[in-house]
């Protein structure tokens, strides 16, 4: 007898519909699966035969072909192991197709017939949703995560047994409803700009940078404070839109970082990767993609400290997603993309002692290991970060004083106000911050003063600037205009502009 039952799976940050098709036919007993099934998939017939028979359902062994469709796509999915105990089930006569129609399921089998969770719930639930299911069938684990996507039926599934009983008409259920998460009611603690005593130039460019989602490199002695500044960003950084959050808790979500019975996540992204962390932990891969860390820090931060020791080839491959905003993997089954609209906010010292340039410590570097230091950071990577400034050694006097530093809430306050500017302005080119316009926006949306014309010109032949260099100092200026609540670019704007991406002093002669 033939049967069909959908379940689901992630392809990327996207859910995909798969059709478990079953037949049994008599023949030599045993299970065969066909459909590019990986080893975790290939297991699942041993754990739904166990399941089945411990929920005390008996059916007679005969050959049961399953096929997963569609089947050039690899399925690496615990999560199918509920449809496919299901189609199973309907060819047997246990249950009906017709109590399956319209019906989606996801869910790992134990051996006792329980259900578990599976990850990259919210992407699978979208899909759901977009393809008209009228129900989603998941673990109790997975609810508040299913719950996520508005307009959509879930049943909370605990046991193999249960469901056949509610499918049968047995037994009665109600669509879930989100629980809270009962796990830590500890408030995080967040680190507040007002514990930094005196960089006034680096509070600055955090600010500019949180306003305008502009790469930001500080270079500075150690012990300067350069990641005690980098890790108070995320506290000036405005809230993120439900869109944001929904794009956040999609790629969480398929990672398997969301915690238990959690729901959308609110706060955004701070990565801190070791600096041996490798390319593709970095962009993402494997031999079925996952997101790597730049994708983690999507709408979010990506702190990269002490930025030469990183991999060469790793900080190559930072390249394309900066520029882009996305991450391509080509893989021999598939394509991927994973968005990497990123702040990356990175840290280094000046010299391989760290004291060059400093003006109470030595350098003990010769000019060839300066030279070769700065040069671990290539042209081209330092041409896309849009803020790069020296941050000096707090003094005694400023580490001792009374007076209370400017606090993150109020930082915050400015940068939200020119971020509003910013969505109404950027709003019909699908962009939320200025650091994201490309050049066709940049000339229809900026509009520059005459004299800061002339400083724009002075500066890029003086300081012989590429065309993206150019763009993003405009770019760099808006963000300060729209801090000022200007509707045009100054000469004031534009010169701070200048000396923010100007003010480390690398060269590569």
């Amino acid at each position: 007898m033939f049967a069909k039952c959908c379940g689901v799976t992630t392809v990327g940050v996207d859910g995909q519909i798969i059709d478990v098709e079953v037949d049994v036919a008599n023949g030599l007993p045993g299970i065969e699966m066909i459909g590019l099934p990986d080893t975790m998939v290939r297991e699942a017939k041993e754990r739904v035969r166990t399941a089945v028979k411990n929920s005390g359902i008996k059916i007679m062994p005969q050959k049961v072909t399953i096929n997963l469709a569609p089947a050039g796509l690899r399925k690496d999915s615990p999560g199918l192991d509920l449809p496919i105990a299901m189609a199973i089930l309907v060819a047997y006569g246990v249950l009906s197709q017709a109590s399956l129609e319209g019906n989606l399921f996801s869910g790992e089998l134990s051996l006792e017939g329980q259900v578990r969770g599976v990850t990259g719930i919210l992407p699978m639930a979208i899909k759901a949703k977009e393809q008209g299911f009228k129900a989603f069938f998941v673990a109790g684990e997975n609810v508040n995560e299913a719950l996520l996507v508005e307009g959509l039926r879930v049943y909370r599934v605990d046991s193999l047994q249960e469901l056949v009983e509610f499918l049968t008409g047995k037994v009665s259920w109600e669509p879930a409803v989100a629980v809270e998460n009962e796990q830590e009611t500890n408030e995080e603690v967040i680190e507040d700009f007002a514990d930094v005593q005196g960089q006034f130039v680096a509070k600055r460019a955090f600010e500019i940078a949180a306003a305008g989602g502009h790469n930001i490199l500080l270079v500075g002695s150690p012990g300067a404070g350069k990641t005690m500044l980098a890790r108070r960003l995320n506290s000036i950084l405005p809230a993120m839109t439900l869109q944001e959050a929904l794009e956040v808790t999609k790629i969480y979500s398929v990672s398997g970082l969301l915690k238990k019975n959690s729901g959308l996540i609110t706060q955004r992204p701070f990565r801190s990767p070791h600096h041996t962390t490798s390319s593709v932990a970095m962009i993402g891969g494997g031999s079925i993609p996952h997101p790597g860390e730049v994708s983690l820090s999507h709408n979010g931060v990506l702190f990269l400290d002490e930025l030469p020791e990183f991999h060469k080839q790793t900080l190559e491959a930072l390249r394309q997603p900066l520029e882009d905003g996305e991450v391509s993997i080509a893989r021999v089954n598939a394509s991927l993309t994973f968005p990497s609209r990123i702040l990356l906010c990175c840290s280094m010292n000046p010299c391989p002692c760290g004291y060059y340039h400093d003006p109470d410590k030595q350098c003990e570097c010769s000019y060839a290991e300066i030279k070769r230091y700065n040069r671990k950071i290539s042209g081209p990577l330092l041409d896309r970060i849009d803020i790069q400034i020296r941050v000096p050694r707090v003094t005694y006097n400023e580490l001792t004083r009374k007076e209370k530093a400017e606090s993150s809430a109020v930082i915050r306050q400015r940068v939200s106000a020119a971020r509003n500017r910013q969505l109404k302005r950027l709003e019909k080119y699908g962009i939320v911050c200025n650091a994201q316009m490309t050049s066709s926006i940049l000339k229809k949306t900026c509009h520059i003063a005459p004299e800061a014309q002339n400083l724009l010109k002075a500066a890029f032949i003086e300081k012989n600037m590429s065309a993206r260099s150019f763009d993003r100092v405009k770019k760099v200026a808006q963000t300060i205009a729209d801090l000022a609540n200007s509707d045009e670019i100054t000469a004031a704007h534009l010169a701070e502009a200048i000396q923010l991406r100007n003010d480390i002093g690398i060269n590569y002669e």
